[in-house]
């Protein structure tokens, strides 16, 4: 079985899991943070719905720098749940294109990040996609459940039900 094989279902239950989650995520609440050392309800968010573009970079490319010029400019925060979830699924469309399209060989091909020119790691491709893209969305998929229970919002069930949605 060819390693994207393997990939393409985990991806697209996890995929779908995200947006689940994504949908819940309420524009009222965007600035909400649990703490003030916590990135904010749409950071975090927006965080994740970025995500998936980092697998249609580390498949196309075999370098990322973050900071080119030294100077890191996050992207702008969305201005509604429908924007979020049009950068999310923008993402999930190339990203699984660029999965599918991927041979066993492209998944060795070694992969770095950079700050400023400076190599922070460097990682074999199928690496890099499973910790630091697919296992990322689910980190921080998880952090925006509590987010979402600590704002009295329902959380959806993901690997089987959820307090709030029992037998689903």
């Amino acid at each position: 079985m060819a390693l994207k094989d393997a990939l393409l279902p985990e991806f697209d239950q996890e995929m779908a899991a995200t947006r689940k989650t994504l949908e819940r995520v309420p524009e009222a609440k965007f600035s909400w943070k649990p703490h003030d050392k916590s990135g904010s309800m749409g950071w975090l968010a927006h965080h994740i719905a970025t995500l998936p573009d980092w697998a249609t970079t580390t498949l196309k490319q075999t370098t990322f720098d973050f900071s080119p010029d030294g100077k890191y400019v996050p992207p702008p925060l969305p201005k509604s749940t429908k924007e979020l979830l049009d950068t999310f699924d923008k993402g999930v469309k190339g990203a699984r294109a660029a999965l599918a399209a991927a041979s066993d060989a492209d998944f060795a091909v070694p992969w770095s990040l950079l700050q400023t020119g400076k190599v922070l790691f460097t990682m074999p491709r199928g690496v890099c996609l499973r910790s630091f893209v697919m296992n990322h969305i689910i980190h921080h998929r998880a952090q925006l459940g509590v987010y979402l229970r600590l704002n009295n919002i329902a959380v959806p069930a993901i690997y089987g039900p959820s307090a709030d949605e029992t037998g689903m």
